[in-house]
């Protein structure tokens, strides 16, 4: 019996092949290599996926775009900058927000100790990488930190609410949305 997660991997790839739909996201499945009916599919299914930040960052963004008054950082999430080597796209978007400041954050691609699970199989470490980078933060003066991964957005959350730092954390698609004339979401 196959585990679930393969299954839907394979379901994933055979729909999308099907029905030939441009797809935009990360697949956090990984289809077994060994399995020789998918694996060639698999390859194909996953060059032809891309990151939100890649896909917008290949052409100015189009429309009227309205300022964000903020200072933010980015924190690069580990698997989007070093599996996927996607670093300079969602700078790019950021930068073509009006009204919107971006500080450089220092190990900007240092993990946050979120690392899917981590956090929860090895508590010790993943503390001491989230003070680390909370550290950063701090130091750059925002008022937000950016990022594109829900689990980085989670950890580096709790990090700031035990500094009791006054920083929110959105997703970079927040951002752009606010910029589209979406409203402000609570903190």
């Amino acid at each position: 019996m196959k585990n679930n997660d393969v299954v839907v991997g394979a379901q994933s790839v055979n729909e999308a092949r099907y029905i030939g739909v441009v797809l935009i996201g990360v697949a956090c499945v990984r289809l077994d290599a060994d399995d020789r009916a998918y694996a060639e599919r698999a390859r194909q299914f996953a060059a032809s996926v891309r990151d939100l930040a890649e896909f917008l960052a290949q052409e100015p963004l189009r429309g009227p775009l309205s300022p964000v008054a903020l200072t933010c950082t980015y924190h690069d999430p580990c698997h989007v900058v070093h599996g996927q080597k996607i670093k300079s796209e969602p700078r790019k978007l950021l930068a073509q927000i009006p009204g919107l400041r971006v500080v450089e954050l220092t190990e900007s691609d240092w993990c946050c100790g979120s690392a899917g699970i981590y956090n929860l199989t090895e508590p010790e470490m993943a503390t001491r990488l989230l003070h680390r980078k909370v550290s950063h933060v701090l130091e750059t003066g925002a008022e937000a930190v950016v990022t594109a991964n829900p689990g980085c957005i989670l950890q580096i959350q709790a990090g700031l609410a035990a500094h009791d730092a006054d920083v929110r954390v959105v997703h970079l698609v927040e951002i752009l949305d606010r910029a589209y004339g979406g409203p402000e979401r609570a903190r």
